[in-house]
């Protein structure tokens, strides 16, 4: 786990409608929905409420009332490796899974009509790391950001940038910014002038039993009072707490296994 060069801004509030590649959701597929539920509901204070059934038992995931993020129950019979999903807004679903399949990707799943949710597609990049679209309708996506309990930043873990960054610059229109520093492959990647993802290459270093994938950043009131929190409810310490230049961090795992991060901001 690296430390993102910029975050989104708190703001407390998520726009009324998110700006086309931008972050607008994120989504965990387990093997056990009910422990899943208990183990963030204790961890954030989440509450949850049935979501849309397209894709079998899925419920989302509210803080005081609002909507922050999806849990779903995988088949039985699926042995996929346990991970937080981002999705990335788009004004259609369908022109963007076409670009992702011109440019050497692939859409596993969709697109499909999820209710109120609107109309998504779940698919990988050419390296493999996978991840969400999403063409909002009623259901808009993450409704709060800024506060404990939120997601505050996504993050692919990949081989190298470059390629990475060019596949997700021509599906959405990306703006890029490289981390100019030897020995350090990151680049951020922007919408309208806004951060909105990070993308670290790590080379070999990337963990082989889980290749390129998406890590989404949770923020936290206390990183290391979450950490404990998070060990008690029998979730993992891949990286103990750290500071860095955006406060302080941890990368864990929950009881299933699926990596994220913690953030602390600083003051």
């Amino acid at each position: 786990m690296t430390d993102a060069r910029e975050f989104a801004a708190p703001n407390g509030e998520a726009p009324a409608r998110h700006t086309p590649g931008s972050p607008c959701w994120v989504s965990l597929m387990v093997h056990g929905l009910t422990a899943t539920e208990d183990f963030y509901g204790a961890l954030f204070g989440w509450e949850f409420r049935p979501g849309p059934g397209q894709l079998g038992p899925y419920v989302h995931a509210l803080l005081d009332g609002r909507e922050v993020a999806g849990i779903g129950l995988l088949p039985p019979d699926r042995r996929l490796p346990i991970a937080w999903t981002p999705y990335f807004a788009s004004p259609d679903a369908d022109l963007t899974a076409d670009s992702v399949r011109s440019r050497g990707g692939t859409i596993a799943v969709g697109p499909l009509d999820a209710g109120d949710t609107g109309r998504l597609a779940i698919g990988s990049d050419p390296s493999g790391a996978v991840f969400g679209v999403r063409q909002a309708a009623a259901h808009l996506g993450t409704a709060v950001s800024g506060v404990a309990g939120t997601p505050a930043w996504n993050e692919l873990l990949t081989y190298e940038s470059a390629s990475a960054a060019a596949f997700y610059r021509t599906v959405f229109g990306y703006e890029e910014e490289a981390v100019v520093s030897a020995g350090f492959d990151y680049v951020t990647l922007h919408r309208g002038g806004e951060p909105v993802a990070g993308i670290h290459g790590l080379g070999q270093a990337l963990p082989r039993d889980r290749g390129p994938h998406w890590v989404t950043y949770f923020q936290v009131a206390d990183a290391d009072d979450a950490v404990d929190h998070l060990v008690h409810l029998g979730g993992h310490v891949l990286r103990p707490v750290h500071d860095t230049a955006h406060g302080r961090m941890a990368s864990v795992a929950d009881p299933e296994g699926a990596p994220f991060a913690l953030l602390q901001r600083r003051r």
